[in-house]
């Protein structure tokens, strides 16, 4: 959790308006998440803070690369990410069970004094990593030697299911 103390943003102090933040973003940070689909990566996340009276407004602006695996020839791959989403984070009272339900809206206490943005981040860049990961989305092409590996052993498996056969079942089909 060391790796995402830096992440949390002291609003308390500041002033009606916009204030900008930047984080750093490598594999330290992707640690920190269990079962992370992205296990490595160099990101910049760019935070909008818009404080208003009874609510903040963050827009996050992420670009970098992240560390993908490819799904055809296992090799790994620098994947370019660049995106802008925004959170809306109200401040009650008391945080009511139907507020939390809304996605939309992050619900705060009043008496909170910083928001932790490290699981928005992580989750913005999670969403955006693609459904099925190829070298060519990168530009680069595959590893042939990994692929003509991966061939051999396919084919290798149809030879192995054919000698796995009984031989009794050899002598039923004579009769035939």
């Amino acid at each position: 959790m060391k790796a995402l103390k830096q992440f949390s943003i002291p609003f308390t102090g500041l002033k009606l308006g916009k204030h900008n933040f930047e984080f750093e973003i490598d594999k330290s940070f992707f640690d920190e998440f269990e079962h992370s689909l992205v296990k490595d990566g160099r990101l910049e996340a760019q935070v909008e803070l818009d404080k208003q009276e009874t609510m903040l407004v963050l827009g996050f602006h992420i670009k970098g690369t992240i560390k993908l695996s490819c799904d055809t020839c296992l090799s790994d791959f620098d994947q370019p990410i660049e995106l802008e989403e925004r959170q809306i984070v109200k401040f009650a009272e008391a945080v009511e069970e139907d507020e939390i339900e809304d996605l939309e809206i992050i619900v705060l206490p009043r008496k909170e004094t910083a928001i932790d943005v490290s699981e928005l981040i992580y989750e913005f860049i999670t969403v955006a990593v693609p459904f099925i990961n190829k070298c060519e989305q990168a530009g680069q092409a595959c590893d042939e030697q990994m692929l003509s590996t991966l061939d051999k052993l396919a084919a290798g498996n149809d030879e192995q299911e054919e000698q796995t056969d009984d031989p009794r079942w050899e002598a039923l089909k004579k009769l035939k």
